[in-house]
């Protein structure tokens, strides 16, 4: 233990602060087991424990905020990028687009205790408008009470945490394919959780944007049906969609429709998660529907019209 209580006193706020920053801009390192390690050390140095708390929480704060302008800026085109690093990639937008629909400004305050919406919650409160005051405020708190708990759990189990530790250094370098091993078992976590979200999208039918362009353009009878975010936005679509979200009624009366009218469906996630979601969903009630491949960021990158929605009154 000596020899880790040795690196905590000479680098370990700089080192809980640099892994806390890369975890909260999207790198897959995790962050907790230093904070729980920093908490067992602060039973006996509780200025220790104090710089701990402040130098994670301002590397967060710190992340968060470039999140936040990135989201201010560049709006829903920024969320897709963090989606692809997120460990949900392909529900993350729509989830967490739910949770702010459902509890607003609660979200971003437990955002980092919600797996798959930890990540978005700064960059999407930027895209919907967010006061930056507001986001401040509830995100500092937030952060306080997540680098908090992992202190105080590392305070709580000190006795587990530094028996762990005493055992690691007696094994000495026999211990590092152990270490090795848990890392590549996360690593592996990750890795397989976005291929089986990527497979069970690939499982819906796509068709491609001029495909789509074509049957429009021939007066084919289509039903085009917007599924990003949990509520209708006043800014582009496509030309004549509609916005159902997954668990609204607008999304169930679509199984009602006439014979003969195919149903595409369309998102702006990685994978098309998504609409492929929602296409599924679709066809167990026997409703034909289609995934537009790409979807609104491949239409729009084809040069096909799209129109601005209607602010809701």
């Amino acid at each position: 233990m000596d020899n880790v209580i040795g690196f905590l006193d000479a680098h370990g706020v700089l080192s809980i602060f640099l892994v806390v920053f890369a975890k909260r801009m999207g790198v897959p390192v995790p962050a907790m087991p230093f904070l729980l390690l920093a908490g067992a050390r602060g039973v006996h140095d509780g200025l220790f424990a104090l710089q701990t708390l402040a130098s994670a929480t301002l590397a967060a704060v710190l992340a968060d905020a470039l999140w936040f302008v990135a989201g201010r800026r560049y709006g829903r085109t920024v969320l897709g990028l963090v989606c692809r690093i997120s460990m949900s990639p392909g529900s993350c937008i729509r989830k967490s687009e739910l949770a702010f629909a459902r509890r607003g400004a609660l979200t971003v305050l437990l955002a980092k205790f919600i797996p798959g919406v930890a990540g978005l919650a700064p960059p999407l409160a930027g895209a919907l408008g967010m006061r930056a005051g507001s986001f401040t405020a509830l995100n500092l708190a937030g952060t306080v009470l997540w680098i908090g708990s992992g202190l105080a759990a590392g305070l709580v189990f000190h006795r587990q945490v530094t028996q762990l530790v005493r055992t690691l250094e007696q094994m000495g370098s026999a211990a590092v394919p152990y270490v090795l091993l848990a890392l590549a078992a996360y690593l592996a976590w990750l890795a397989v959780r976005r291929l089986l979200v990527n497979m069970a999208a690939a499982k819906a039918p796509r068709m491609l944007p001029h495909e789509l362009a074509d049957m429009l353009a021939r007066g084919e009878p289509v039903m085009l049906v917007d599924v990003r975010g949990a509520t209708p936005g006043p800014g582009p679509r496509i030309p004549g969609a509609v916005h159902a979200s997954l668990d609204s009624e607008m999304f169930d009366d679509l199984t009602g429709l006439p014979e003969g009218m195919d149903l595409v469906t369309y998102c702006d996630c990685p994978s098309d998660v998504s609409a492929a979601h929602a296409a599924l969903k679709l066809r167990k009630r026997g409703v034909p529907a289609r995934v537009l491949a790409g979807g609104f960021p491949a239409w729009v990158a084809a040069g096909l019209p799209v129109e601005t929605a209607a602010k809701a009154a």
